[in-house]
């Protein structure tokens, strides 16, 4: 019996909150290898640190490093096709996934704040290259049944807002969530919250923002938040409320190294982990 093929994994972001989750997730799979650790951000006295005692699981003997391109390049020289999961900024992300296409290196995007504009552009460089890449706005299993159930209830209510809720340390608002889910419910073809009346804003933003087909998305930024997103569907006489609550980023690593391991296979760019379920 031949030996199952490791996948080589750079973490970017790695010294933060959800890389240092995905560092753990990675080291613990049987099928993939901890290729490299990258943060532009390191902390006091992180750079050249292994990674595995920066996020507390021993030594991996993985250093973490700040440059991206030399690890990406490094790892363009692997045999097996490589994986960047990267969860850093929304004003590096363009920049970390257009190098690693160009690596050939196969990205796993949970940053969110890109562009429809730069989304396009990256869509576009990875189908020229043939690179499977992986635009994932969040990777919870949870978060994806809420999605499809909100589709089922948007054929039934023609009212609905949506409210997201994050720690106060979230760079974009509204987040990639909240924006992809009132995209799939504005793909269902219709218009939501038909006005009854005139409405005026006291206060700029009171109504939260306007994505498409008038669905209202309205963010929260408090410290003791994880993530958090409640979609209401109005009707007369009653409201259907659907929320999703998470109180450990540990529950996306299981859509984290699905991830990883279905963007191999890929030639282009796909958004969403529904997408990918199997």
């Amino acid at each position: 019996m031949t030996d199952r093929v490791s996948i080589p994994v750079i973490v970017n972001g790695a010294a933060g909150k959800m890389g240092r989750e995905v560092v753990k997730a990675v080291v613990g799979a049987s099928d993939m290898t901890l290729f490299g650790a990258v943060d532009v951000k390191p902390g006091p006295g992180g750079v050249g640190q292994d990674i595995g005692e920066i996020v507390g699981i021993g030594p991996v003997e993985v250093p973490l490093m700040t440059d991206l391109q030399s690890v990406l390049c490094a790892a363009a020289q692997e045999a097996q096709p490589a994986v960047m999961v990267d969860f850093t900024h929304p004003s590096s992300v363009y920049d970390n996934v257009r190098a690693a296409i160009a690596y050939g290196v196969r990205p796993v995007v949970g940053t969110t704040g890109m562009s429809p504009e730069q989304v396009q552009d990256l869509a576009e460089f990875a189908d020229k290259a043939s690179i499977g890449c992986l635009l994932i706005p969040n990777f919870s299993i949870g978060m994806v049944l809420l999605q499809q159930a909100a589709i089922q209830a948007s054929k039934y209510f023609d009212h609905v807002e949506i409210i997201e809720l994050h720690h106060n340390q979230k760079a974009d608002a509204p987040s990639g969530t909240a924006i992809q889910t009132a995209q799939m419910l504005a793909e269902m073809g219709k218009m939501y919250n038909p006005p009854l009346v005139s409405e005026t804003e006291k206060l700029p933003g009171a109504r939260g923002s306007l994505a498409d087909e008038g669905i209202r998305i309205h963010s929260v930024r408090l410290p003791g938040l994880l993530a958090h997103q409640e979609v209401l569907f109005g009707a007369p006489g009653q409201i259907y409320t659907l929320r999703h609550d998470t109180s450990d980023r540990a529950c996306y690593m299981p859509g984290v190294l699905l991830a990883i391991r279905q963007v191999i296979a890929l030639k282009s760019m796909i958004f969403g982990l529904e997408k990918i379920l199997i």
